[in-house]
């Protein structure tokens, strides 16, 4: 089961005591997942689809609750993938169907063609805090989803009118959240893609388990993160000291085969005794070696001046 499939798993089981909340709630679902059909004879059905068991009993617990509807449910296995089952959740009587539209601002003239004729959020929906919160659950469960945090982080909301889709931007970003919207084909796309924004808003929404899980995938991949860093710089570090010493012991041999180690000052020879006998210390372990010992700086500075002598005598030889 995906995380986005148990994400809505438990925001479907989440009580709401207040009608207002009830309300807002499914007045989202079914802007992002419901659909008004108009038969002859001016016959007005609502009808609602969806492949999540969950999410179907919560249509219809909701329906049932705030308006005692006449409800059909009927399940289809689909032909096709992976032959899901989807539940069809349907409101025949006419009236019915009416009154809850209009209860919920999604109509303004049932005489038009399209009843739909706005799709703003209706500001009388989302009046308190916790009906916002309930509106923006209701999105994620009709239209939305969250990507594997395992993977990469992603959350979004799929409307089908840009009008909708700013109302339910700024609806979040009124939570201090960064949500943005992007044309995908069709449809618009309100979407979060920071981790920690992310965790906010599925506190906003009430799953605090998928919140959890994801703030565990994340310290982990954070912690992941900064071993790989340290090994990363490590590993540099490291490759830079062996290039370093093996540069000076090149130096040191060099001189070596050539004017002798015992033509530098003692300073810079005794240096290059310790390093050929101890060839993997670092600068600050051939320091404290050294009597009397020297800093890390010291040393960096003596085996410049080392180098500076190989050099020297290496243009004296090619003339």
């Amino acid at each position: 089961m995906s995380f986005s499939t148990l994400t809505k798993n438990e925001l479907s089981r989440i009580p709401i005591k207040n009608n207002c909340c009830m309300k807002a709630e499914l007045a989202s679902l079914l802007k992002t997942n419901g659909s008004i059909q108009i038969n002859g004879r001016k016959k007005i059905h609502l009808k609602l689809i969806t492949e999540n068991a969950a999410i179907a009993r919560r249509i219809f617990t909701l329906l049932k609750t705030l308006y005692n509807s006449e409800i059909e449910v009927m399940v289809r296995k689909n032909r096709q993938l992976k032959k899901n089952n989807s539940y069809f959740i349907v409101i025949s009587n006419s009236q019915q169907t009416i009154e809850i539209l209009k209860d919920l601002g999604l109509i303004e003239d049932i005489l038009s063609k399209n009843c739909l004729t706005t799709y703003k959020i209706p500001k009388k929906l989302v009046e308190k805090r916790c009906c916002k919160r309930a509106y923006i659950r209701g999105a994620f469960l009709g239209g939305g989803s969250i990507s594997n945090p395992e993977k990469t982080y992603h959350l979004e909301f799929v409307v089908n009118s840009l009008e909708h889709a700013e109302g339910l931007s700024r609806l979040i970003n009124s939570f201090s959240l960064n949500s943005k919207i992007v044309l995908r084909k069709e449809n618009y796309v309100v979407y979060l893609k920071e981790g920690e924004q992310i965790v906010d808003l599925l506190n906003i929404m009430g799953a605090h388990s998928a919140l959890l899980d994801l703030e565990n995938i994340r310290v982990i991949k954070e912690v992941r993160n900064n071993i790989n860093r340290i090994v990363n710089c490590e590993t540099a570090n490291l490759g830079k000291t062996i290039d370093a010493s093996l540069r000076q012991i090149e130096n040191i041999e060099y001189i070596k085969s050539t004017i002798g180690l015992n033509k530098i000052p003692k300073s810079l020879s005794d240096l290059a005794y310790v390093r050929l006998s101890h060839k993997d210390s670092s600068l600050k372990e051939l320091g404290k070696m050294l009597d009397p010992p020297v800093g890390k700086s010291g040393v960096n500075h003596r085996f410049r001046k080392i180098e500076n002598i190989a050099e020297d005598i290496k243009r004296e030889r090619r003339n």
